[in-house]
């Protein structure tokens, strides 16, 4: 916008900022480009030992599909199944409980926590041990998954979540309380080096937006502290295991 108001007044420098608003845009919506800033946040191995130790599965909300017309009620979207499908997997290698966290997205009543444990146990067959349903971001999903995990005495947990949210994830985890054993699922593909990689897509640009929604909320998390409300929280759960 900046680069088309100033075409008029000064045409050299509104014309090169258009220039390079289009260029950013192309570069942007390219699967080669959108993948491989995505695959650089995806720093875990994709395959690797599962730890043993590990006494429960945390698997984190992510989306919601809203009145869809072929199931009963709002239920997980494409980003949530994938980490569903995932901590199902877990579940039947390992038999540890699972819990599932999210809160409710767009006010719709029906937390991601409560949408992923209905198709945990109705879809694939897997029991739901525990279900935070109160927290609005990854943050909150950490404090308050502690609060309740931390009264059965467990802090050592494999947590799921897609690859390239691991690293915000792992950080605040972590800082709750938790030990973390990463179990990242839908790794990005990356390299496809054919003519179809160059030619923009609307999925690429999407790709694009999570990876600088990503790094935006891990540079946020570290500026801004925890608040007042998920520091008492943290205390009172320590004070109750204590």
């Amino acid at each position: 916008m900046a680069g088309i108001a100033l075409l008029k007044h000064r045409p050299g420098l509104g014309k090169a900022l258009v220039t390079l608003a289009l260029a950013l845009l192309y570069l942007l919506s390219t699967p080669i480009v959108a993948e491989g800033l995505l695959h650089s946040l995806e720093t875990l191995p994709q395959r690797h030992p599962f730890d043993t130790s590990v006494q429960t599965i945390v698997v984190l909300g992510a989306d919601t599909y809203f009145s869809p017309p072929e199931y009963d009620a709002h239920t997980v979207g494409r980003l949530s199944l994938e980490r569903v499908r995932y901590a199902a997997r877990l579940y039947r290698r390992t038999g540890k409980p699972i819990l599932t966290t999210g809160g409710t997205e767009q006010g719709n009543g029906f937390s991601e926590a409560v949408q992923m444990k209905t198709v945990l146990e109705e879809e694939f067959r897997v029991p739901v041990s525990w279900v935070e349903k109160t927290s609005r971001n990854t943050r909150e999903n950490a404090y308050k998954s502690f609060a309740i995990l931390k009264k059965d005495g467990i802090d050592h947990i494999a947590l799921v979540t897609h690859a390239w949210h691991m690293p915000r994830a792992i950080r605040e985890f972590e800082q709750a309380g938790f030990n973390v054993t990463p179990a990242p699922t839908a790794f990005t593909t990356r390299y496809r080096t054919g003519l179809m990689s160059f030619i923009p897509m609307a999925n690429a640009l999407q790709k694009s937006w999570l990876y600088f929604h990503e790094i935006f909320g891990i540079l946020w998390y570290r500026l801004i502290p925890v608040s007042r409300d998920l520091r008492r929280l943290h205390e009172r759960s320590d004070h109750t295991a204590n």
